[in-house]
């Protein structure tokens, strides 16, 4: 079965974005971060979205500015085969993405039971509350950012039940994010 992965830049204070949705804070730049971005997006995985991460990321990954700027990084995430959640969009037009409107946690249920690579959900939080919620997610990767928001937009928003995770890993940078990867404790 695939495991499903989430991937999520958090402040301090726990917000995956500030109270009007920018997420800016959580870009950096220097040698160090690129490196580790270029290598996480080295692996094989199939992408999951919901509608506004999906549409930030179509609007900046297929431009020359991204090719420029971080090529390996634009090169898979345009490759990648993505799926995006949402009863709004009408169509999705990057390349290899699926849109699904209906049945959330039914499809990604789905996806992990057919052959292939991880499944990786990056940004998103009402999609990951949701499919946390369902007892989906196997694995989370939380980059902790030295900034506190004071409010925001949470991960976990609307999770009504507790449920524990196991560190695997954790790893320090120099720009000061703290990277923390968690399994699901079965």
């Amino acid at each position: 079965m695939r495991k499903l992965l989430v991937f999520n830049q958090v402040s301090l204070d726990g917000y995956i974005a500030d109270s009007s949705g920018d997420m800016s804070w959580a870009h950096k730049d220097d040698p160090e971060w690129r490196e580790y971005v270029a290598n996480n997006a080295s692996g094989d995985s199939h992408m999951l979205f919901g509608r506004v991460t999906y549409e930030h990321m179509a609007s900046f990954w297929p431009t020359p500015q991204a090719m420029h700027m971080m090529p390996i990084v634009a090169k898979r995430m345009n490759e990648a085969t993505k799926v995006v959640f949402s009863r709004t969009l009408e169509r999705a037009t990057w390349q290899n993405t699926r849109l699904v409107k209906t049945d959330l946690a039914g499809t990604v249920r789905e996806l992990k039971s057919q052959p292939g690579p991880a499944l990786l959900l990056m940004g998103s939080g009402s999609i990951v509350s949701q499919l946390a919620q369902a007892g989906l997610v196997d694995d989370y990767q939380v980059v902790v950012n030295p900034i506190v928001l004071g409010g925001g937009k949470s991960m976990f928003a609307g999770v009504t039940q507790s449920f524990g995770l196991r560190l695997n890993d954790t790893r320090r940078f120099t720009n000061g994010n703290v990277v923390l990867s968690y399994s699901l404790a079965r």
